[in-house]
C-alpha cells in the first residue's frame, strides 16, 4: 500500500491560504459569535452552554487549520494574516467564556446544583464545574475581557515573533563537501546522527544560530512571561503553577510525588549513561550524545524508509490493538501526516484536530531515523486518542489536558518500541533498541525536568525585572547539571532560546505534562503486559473519560490508584528500570 508523504488539506479547506470555503467559514464563524455577544443582556446559561458547545469546534477547525498552512511554510504570508483573524475570534469568543463565568459566579451552591441536574446541560457538566471555578479565581469579568483583547497583541504576539523568526532561521552546515542551509528543524535532525562528529559539528552550528538570535528571543521570553506574572498579580495567584496545574486538570501533590520518585530513581538512570558512554567510546556523555543512536555494524538498518515505517507501526498497533492499527492505516493513507523533509517548514512535530470532519492532520519532518519512526507513533497516537473521542455527546468531553494527551502518544511509542526490540534479528539491533527506549526515558526523566527546573526559576527572578541573557543562560546550564546529576561532559546554555515550548502561550510550563503523560502510559502499560484479557476496551474507556475528569479521578477509575502517592509512579519507572538493568548487563 502506499503511503503519502505529504498531508491532504483541501479537504479540510480547498485552495490553502486562498481558500475561499476557508473564508466563507470564518465569516460564518463570525455572525455565530457576534449573534451571541449581541444577546449578552438577555442570554440564559443553557443557552451560552449551547453557544460554547457550538462554536468551539469551529473554532478548533480554523486555528488547526491556520497552523497547519504556517508549519508547512513559514514564509507563508497569508497564513499569517489569516491567524490575526482566528486570534481575533478567539478574544471574541472569551467574551462568551467570561459571561458564563460571571453568571455561574452568582449562582448560589444549591442554585449550581440544581443546574447540573438539567438534561440541557448535564453532559456538559465537567466543563461547567471548572467554569464555576475559574470564576472565584479570577479579575471582575470587565477586566478579563480587557485582558484578553489586549493578550492578542501584547502577549499572544511574542509567541507570533518567536515563530516567525525561528522560521526564517537558515543555519549553514557543511555536508557532503558543500555547506548547506538548513532550517532549525532539519539541523536538529543531525543531532541524531551516528556519526559523532556530525553530531560535534551540528552542536556548534546550533549554538552559533541560537547564540545570534539570542538578544530577540530575550526580549520574547521576557515580555511574555512578564505579561503573564502581571496578570497573575492582578487576579491575587501568587503561585505560577496554578494555572499550568488546573489547565492539566493535576494536583501540585500529584505533581510533586511525580518529581520526587523521578528524583529517588535517577542514580539507576546514570548506570546506563554510564554504559552508553562506554559504547560510544567517551569518558562522559555530551549533551548532544544523549539522543543519539548506537552505531550498528550495518548501518543501514539506522535508516527506515518513510513507507517502511508507516508499514511497521501498523504491524505493532495490532498486537495491542486491531482497533488502533485500522485507524493508524486509515490516517497514513489517507494523507493525515505531512513528513516530507524539506526546508521552509515548521522545527518540530505536533498532531492537531479538526472537529467538523473529526480528523487529524500530522506534522512532522521525517528522514528515516529511529527517532522519527517514533515520533510518527507518537503522533499517531495523539490522533488516536482524538478519534476514540468523536463519539462524546459534546464538544467539551472531546478536549482533554496535555498531561492525558501525552499519555495515549508515548503509549503508542511505547507499543512500537517493544515490539522492535522483540523482533530484532541480532544482538546488536536488539541494544542499539533498546537504548533507543531508554534515551527516550533519560528526555522525559531530565531533559524535561531540566525544563521545569529552569522555568520554575526564571519565573521568579522575573518578578524582579528583566532577565538577561546571560543569566538565562546560566540559569539553564545549572538546572541541566542538576538534572543530569553532573553527569554531562557538555550543557546547551541557549536551550531556552531554541526550545519552542518555553516561548508557547497557550500553555504556560509545557514541559512537565511530556513526563506526567510519559509515567502515566508506562503505569498503563505496565497493567496491559500483565492482563490476561484483552486490553484494548479498557483504554479505548480510559480515553473516552479523559475529557470529563480529572487525571486524580480518572486514574482512580480505571487504575485504582492514587496520584499523589508514590507507589503508582514507582510502578512505573520499575518498567524502565527492567530495561536499563537488561542494557547494562548485556
Amino acid at each position: 500500500m502506499s503511503y503519502p508523504i505529504n498531508w491532504d488539506l483541501d479537504s479540510i479547506f480547498k485552495g490553502g491560504s486562498d481558500s475561499k470555503e476557508f473564508t466563507e467559514f470564518l465569516h460564518e464563524t463570525d455572525n455565530q459569535i457576534n449573534k451571541w455577544i449581541e444577546r449578552k443582556s438577555d442570554v440564559t446559561i443553557v443557552e451560552l452552554v449551547h453557544a460554547i458547545e457550538g462554536i468551539s469546534p469551529r473554532l478548533r477547525q480554523t486555528g488547526a487549520f491556520v497552523s497547519c498552512l504556517s508549519a508547512q511554510n513559514v514564509k507563508d504570508k497569508k497564513a499569517l494574516l489569516l491567524m490575526e483573524q482566528v486570534q481575533e475570534q478567539q478574544v471574541k469568543v472569551q467574551k462568551i467564556q467570561l459571561l458564563l463565568e460571571e453568571k455561574l459566579g452568582e449562582l448560589s451552591e444549591t442554585e449550581f446544583n440544581e443546574l447540573l441536574t438539567k438534561d440541557a446541560v448535564k453532559d456538559s457538566a465537567f466543563m461547567l464545574e471548572k467554569t464555576r471555578k475559574k470564576a472565584n479565581d479570577k479579575m471582575s469579568s470587565e477586566k478579563e475581557e480587557l485582558a484578553s483583547k489586549l493578550a492578542k497583541d501584547g502577549y499572544h504576539a511574542w509567541g507570533s515573533v518567536y515563530n516567525e523568526a525561528v522560521g526564517r532561521m537558515e543555519i549553514p552546515f557543511e555536508e557532503d563537501g558543500e555547506t548547506k542551509r538548513l532550517s532549525a528543524g532539519q539541523l536538529h535532525n543531525r543531532l541524531g546522527s551516528t556519526n559523532r562528529s556530525v553530531r560535534e559539528r551540528a552542536s556548534k552550528a546550533a549554538l552559533a544560530a541560537w547564540e545570534e538570535q539570542a538578544p530577540l528571543f530575550t526580549q520574547t521570553l521576557n515580555r511574555l512571561s512578564g505579561f503573564r506574572l502581571k496578570l497573575y498579580e492582578e487576579r491575587g495567584w501568587d503561585n505560577v503553577l496554578k494555572e499550568p496545574l488546573e489547565l492539566n486538570l493535576i494536583s501540585e501533590d500529584t505533581l510533586t510525588a511525580m518529581w520526587d520518585t523521578i528524583t529517588k530513581n535517577k542514580p539507576t538512570l546514570y548506570t546506563y549513561m554510564d554504559k552508553k558512554a562506554e559504547i560510544l567510546g567517551v569518558d562522559q556523555l555530551a549533551l548532544h550524545d544523549i539522543g543519539a543512536p548506537l552505531p550498528l555494524e550495518d548501518e543501514s538498518k539506522n535508516n527506515i524508509p518513510y513507507e517502511e515505517a508507516c508499514e511497521l507501526i501498523i504491524k505493532h498497533f495490532k498486537r495491542f490493538s486491531p482497533k488502533m492499527a485500522d485507524f493508524a492505516e486509515m490516517a497514513l493513507r489517507d494523507g493525515w501526516v505531512e513528513a516530507e523533509n524539506r526546508s521552509g517548514k515548521r522545527p518540530g512535530g505536533f498532531c492537531t484536530g479538526f472537529p467538523m470532519e473529526q480528523e487529524s492532520r500530522i506534522f512532522m519532518t521525517y528522514d528515516g531515523s529511529m527517532s522519527n519512526v517514533a515520533t510518527l507513533a507518537h503522533e499517531l497516537g495523539h490522533a488516536y486518542h482524538s478519534w476514540c473521542l468523536k463519539d462524546n455527546p459534546v464538544q467539551s468531553q472531546k478536549q482533554y489536558p496535555m498531561s492525558i494527551a501525552e499519555t495515549a502518544s508515548t503509549f503508542a511509542e511505547m507499543i512500537v518500541a517493544d515490539a522492535l526490540v522483540d523482533e530484532a534479528d541480532s544482538e546488536d539491533v536488539k541494544q542499539m533498541l533498546t537504548e533507543n527506549k531508554l534515551s527516550r526515558s533519560l528526555a522525559f526523566f531530565m531533559n524535561i525536568h531540566s525544563r521545569f527546573l529552569f522555568e520554575t526559576r526564571f519565573y521568579e527572578e522575573r518578578k524582579a525585572g528583566m532577565v538577561p541573557t546571560e543569566r538565562l543562560n546560566e540559569l539553564m546550564v545549572e538546572a541541566q547539571k542538576e538534572a543530569y546529576g553532573g553527569k554531562l561532559a557538555s550543557y546547551d546554555p541557549y536551550f531556552w532560546a531554541s526550545k519552542l515550548h518555553f516561548h508557547i502561550t497557550g500553555q504556560p510550563f509545557y514541559n512537565f505534562p511530556y513526563t506526567f503523560g510519559y509515567l502515566f502510559s508506562m503505569g498503563i502499560y505496565a497493567r496491559a503486559l500483565k492482563s490476561e484479557a484483552s486490553f484494548e476496551d479498557s483504554y479505548i474507556a480510559l480515553l473516552q473519560d479523559s475529557g470529563r475528569m480529572t487525571a486524580e479521578e480518572l486514574a482512580k477509575k480505571h487504575l485504582d490508584v492514587d496520584l499523589t502517592k508514590a507507589d503508582f509512579w514507582q510502578e512505573a519507572i520499575d518498567v524502565i528500570v527492567e530495561d536499563i538493568q537488561k542494557f547494562t548487563n548485556a
